[in-house]
């Protein structure tokens, strides 16, 4: 059976926008991911979800998953789990055309990290 595939629109919009901040991901007292790239990807009513590139994540601290979901405006979503967390991060490694900025980026359960979004001075 194939999967339903919708497009955001007014009744399901979907934006995605630099964060504008330095956000800093940690666990368990650890630095997991620090970038200034960040995207906050906002969905309907749903509260905004940090993007950070792949790039700027810890590679130690992840361990890909066999968990998979599916979301039908973004697609396929794969899981790392980090230490003491299991499925505490996904991303679309292959996301829909309509949210294409989002591939190379992985997002995190905020009840499983501590996420911090510096805000951007002039200096900065």
């Amino acid at each position: 059976m194939a999967k339903p595939r919708l497009q955001p629109g007014p009744e399901h919009p979907i934006t995605i926008t630099p964060t504008g901040g330095r956000v800093t991901i940690t666990h368990a007292g650890k630095v997991i991911a620090d970038t200034p790239n960040a995207l906050t990807l906002q969905e309907a009513t749903y509260p905004g979800v940090q993007y950070v590139p792949l790039a700027d994540v810890d590679p130690a601290a992840l361990v890909k998953t066999d968990k998979q979901t599916y979301c039908p405006y973004k697609g396929d979503a794969s899981y790392w789990s980090l230490p003491d967390a299991a499925d505490a991060v996904w991303g679309y490694e292959d996301p829909f055309e309509a949210v294409a900025e989002i591939k190379g980026f992985v997002a995190f359960y905020p009840d499983k990290v501590d996420v911090v979004i510096a805000e951007r001075t002039a200096a900065s």
